[in-house]
């Protein structure tokens, strides 16, 4: 599974690496909701809570499912202003400005994606003028709780009322704790996306793509870029851009702006570097299809143990060799095992390393 852009036509100069604040505050507000995900932002977290407004902190929880659950398309409103070529404003305030840009039918569109209407990715929906697309929208907010529900009936019934809560919300949160630590995010972002840059201007963008995370891979002859996630997904840059924006609060989200019709924008985590590749979705599938097999569970619990040859396991569990060796074929083609040779025979053991990861792999791979 992935989420695929098509970059036919894309010139290099509509490639951009920009820090954006607003993008910064949405994952702010994510971290904030859902700490578990971020353990390296507890300190962070434990700080911004502490003296947080009862009130704010209340009306953090008025809407929280735009960021709690998904990442709003509202925090990146650069992607969706016509013309497909907006860059991120410098300030807060600049971005805010851009969110006003955005139609109603914009608005409300990417208000309601928590409840995750179909089209997304592929046409263009008219949730305020279309009854049918409306009546599905509400019936899946309600499904969700009475909080989106009464949220999505207010978007519907007034989007202009609906742009200046948040707005004044986001504005009490930058005042309120954001803009500290935007001061001390930004350099950092931005000296990222100057490194990005330079690597897209002398050594390509293959290798600037590859710098921002090994789950990016780019398809030079087939004109794509493939984000490895859990979700089959396509968008295109068309005539317009392809946005790059660092976050440091965001790992392990590696996130994917792919509404139709706005520009594609990637999310992605920068600070600590990752010790090693992340496992694709379709390995960390096949690691634990292969781990989930009874006979496999008990080949793992004699080979974490020691090595062992094809005879010995099969004289241990009772089986045959050929059918040791299918499962061990199994294991191995899900890179669990390590072999070796001892004279004319072939020792098999467990990679615990790679199992004891497996826990993390995962998490890491669900929440990319």
């Amino acid at each position: 599974m992935s989420v695929r852009i098509d970059i036919t036509g894309l010139r290099p100069e509509r490639v951009a690496f920009v820090p954006s604040p607003l993008a910064e505050l949405g994952m702010a507000l994510h971290v904030l909701a859902e700490p578990g995900h971020h353990p390296g932002s507890q300190g962070w977290v434990t700080g911004v809570t502490a003296r947080l407004h009862p009130h704010l902190a209340d009306r953090m929880c008025e809407a929280d499912f735009l960021w709690r659950t998904t990442f709003s398309d509202l925090f990146m409103p650069f992607a969706g202003v016509p013309g497909r070529d907006t860059l991120p404003g410098g300030t807060l305030a600049e971005e805010l400005d851009l969110l006003d840009k955005l139609t109603d039918d914009q608005f409300v569109d990417a208000g309601v994606e928590f409840v995750c209407t179909p089209g997304y990715d592929s046409r263009k929906r008219d949730v305020l003028s279309d009854p049918e697309t409306r009546r599905i929208a509400l019936e899946l907010a309600a499904a969700r709780g009475p909080r989106q529900v009464r949220f999505a009936q207010r978007l519907l019934a007034d989007p202009p009322a609906v742009r200046a809560w948040l707005r004044q919300f986001l504005e009490d949160c930058d005042e309120a704790f954001f803009a500290e630590t935007w001061s001390r995010l930004r350099h950092t972002l931005a000296g990222d996306a100057r490194h990005k840059t330079e690597l897209l201007r002398h050594k390509g963008l293959a290798e600037a793509l590859g710098a921002v995370s090994p789950s990016i891979a780019h398809d030079e002859a087939a004109a794509r870029i493939t984000v490895d996630k859990l979700v089959e997904s396509r968008t295109a840059t068309e005539d317009g851009g392809l946005l790059l924006v660092p976050t440091s609060l965001g790992r392990p989200h590696l996130t994917v702006l792919h509404r139709f019709g706005w520009q594609p924008v990637l999310q992605y985590p920068v600070g600590a570097a990752e010790p090693a590749a992340p496992p694709s979705v379709e390995q960390l599938a096949l690691r634990m299809t292969a781990l989930s097999h009874p006979v496999r569970m008990r080949l793992c619990r004699n080979l974490a143990r020691s090595a062992y040859t094809t005879g010995e396991l099969a004289q241990m569990l009772g089986m045959t060799a050929p059918e040791i060796s299918r499962h061990l074929a199994v294991l191995k083609k899900a890179d669990l095992l390590t072999t070796r040779r001892r004279g004319r025979y072939v020792l098999h053991q467990l990679d615990v390393a790679v199992v004891a990861r497996l826990g993390s792999d995962f998490l890491e791979g669900v929440l990319r």
